[in-house]
């Protein structure tokens, strides 16, 4: 999830500038010793939002090498209680503000991996300090209701006005959450809760005496023997069912029982996807035909089949929408349930507000998880029969955040105010063109350059992966990678052209420093 880069790889060759220097979008200054430290320096005129006026700085500065001697300090506090090694930036979240993110050492970088990919509209956005200071926000936090015994006399307004005003098309009724994991971790459950009330004759067959002495024992009939598919690089999560599904590194797994649960091939595409039409096709054919395969053989039968239009966590892998329409039409045709992970495909990032609307689906996805960018979690469904028949059956005492839930409906607001999806996709292939340009001009850097028409959710390969996220702070930018040698970007909804700029200027610079 985190980057693992170690603290380590900030020390030696890669140490950045200990004097004050500012990185910007125009032509390459000139590199020089100076103190024994490499420093860089570029001009460029001012810019500010196009979105919010006197907001953002001018562009990235680095100060310090990452970690400087303030952050040093306080990681070695922090670790004291608090474990540090998967650390990637300490931040200093006062100074942090729209697309840049700041540290204790007054460096400010390009955050082109917003909390992996959980920012949606800029640190401390002034019209998100407004809704916070409202006086539902203050209410929600400091009388946080469990919401299924006691939910606030307006939380139908506040799920009508916010969470269900973006529902996927077909899809008309949510149940709440915590978190990603979460949000999956109870639609498996509705899934499965769905499933056996079907075998069982429907809603108002009552529970038999066998079934509630063997479930107090974790024994079958009461513990049912279902499953959920996933697929090879998959990542849904970390709790138990949410991990059994995970397939993108063992380090995620090792130690942790789990289900025995069945795992499909995600189709591995060539690209550039014009020149391998006809293998990528074989691919997506053979998976879909793993896929069904399993739904009718496998020792443990499948409730649903959960998949994510981008495989994020497992290295941005990308299908065609004619492979997610053959999904859709295999489940349906063998009553298995689709769920869609949304987590972090959702909420604008790749141009429209719903990963999977690029599928073209004639029958929506039985359940579509969301958090993130989204700030507050859940799954979206349509069929009142994913309601289970008895209360308390789908329940925890918290059942989302009301206060996370206000947050949601301000960002909506100003999605909607903005136009922000609409410009993601267009500032999305703005971005794109000029990765293939740097793909062009260094063969092998930018490899596997994927997500065409996907917004700003693009990734590549770099088979020098972790050094060039790691040399990308010395250059003013902050960014992530994913599975085992994508550089992935997650760029913020308020990403513009200029700051494209910004990114690919430093992409250069980064390639450029390994000659």
């Amino acid at each position: 999830m985190a980057s693992r880069l170690l603290r380590s790889s900030y020390s030696g060759s890669l140490r950045a500038v200990s004097t004050a220097s500012t990185v910007r979008p125009a032509a390459v200054s000139a590199v020089h010793q100076f103190s024994n430290r490499r420093q860089f320096t570029a001009s460029s005129s001012k810019m500010a939002s196009s979105f919010y006026k006197d907001w953002e700085p001018e562009g990235p500065t680095v100060k310090t090498e990452i970690p400087g001697p303030k952050a040093k300090e306080a990681i070695k506090e922090l670790d004291e209680v608090f474990d540090t090694r998967s650390l990637n930036m300490l931040t200093d979240y006062h100074k942090s503000v729209g697309n840049y993110i700041a540290d204790p050492d007054g460096n400010v970088l390009l955050d082109v991996y917003a909390q992996i990919a959980s920012i949606p509209i800029g640190y401390n956005n002034p019209v998100l300090q407004d809704a916070a200071r409202s006086s539902d926000m203050v209410n929600s936090i400091i009388n946080r209701p469990a919401l299924g015994n006691f939910p606030p006399t307006d939380w139908a307004s506040v799920l009508k006005t916010g969470i269900l005003k973006v529902a996927p098309k077909g899809l008309n009724q949510v149940f709440t959450a915590m978190a990603g994991s979460d949000a999956n971790e109870t639609a498996y459950k509705a899934a499965f809760m769905w499933r056996r009330q079907k075998e069982r004759g429907g809603p108002q067959v009552e529970f038999t005496a066998e079934e509630m002495e063997s479930a107090m024992i974790n024994q079958s009939p009461g513990a049912s023997s279902l499953s959920i598919l996933s697929f090879k690089s998959a990542f849904h999560g970390r709790l138990f069912g949410s991990l059994s599904t995970t397939r993108s590194k063992p380090i995620h797994k090792l130690d942790i029982p789990a289900f025995d649960w069945p795992q499909a091939t995600f189709p591995l595409l060539k690209y550039p996807l014009e020149e391998h039409a006809e293998e990528n096709a074989a691919a997506e054919q053979a998976a879909l035909d793993e896929v069904e395969h399993l739904i009718k053989n496998y020792h443990i039968p499948p409730a649903a089949v959960i998949i994510e239009p981008i495989q994020s966590e497992g290295g941005d892998n990308h299908a065609s929408p004619a492979f997610f329409r053959g999904l859709r039409a295999i489940t349906k045709k063998h009553g298995v349930l689709l769920i869609v992970d949304e987590v972090q495909t959702g909420v604008g990032a790749t141009g429209k507000f719903w990963a999977h609307e690029h599928w073209d689906l004639q029958d929506p996805p039985d359940m579509v998880t969301f958090s993130k960018k989204a700030q507050t979690a859940g799954y979206y469904f349509g069929n009142p029969e994913l309601r289970p028949n008895k209360p308390y059956r789908q329940f925890n005492t918290w059942m989302g955040d009301p206060a996370r839930a206000l947050l949601f409906k301000a960002i909506i607001g100003e999605i909607e105010r903005l136009g922000l999806v609409e410009h993601t996709a267009r500032v999305g292939d703005y971005l794109y063109g000029k990765l293939e340009g740097l793909a062009q001009k260094y063969p092998g850097q930018f490899a596997n350059l994927r997500g065409k028409g996907q917004g700003t959710f693009i990734a590549f390969d770099n088979p020098r992966r972790d050094e060039f996220l790691a040399r990308a702070k010395k250059f003013g930018v902050n960014i992530g990678g994913s599975g085992q040698s994508a550089v992935r970007l997650r760029p913020m909804l308020i990403f513009e052209e200029k700051h494209a700029d910004i990114l690919v200027d430093a992409l250069e610079k980064i390639v450029k420093s390994f000659q």
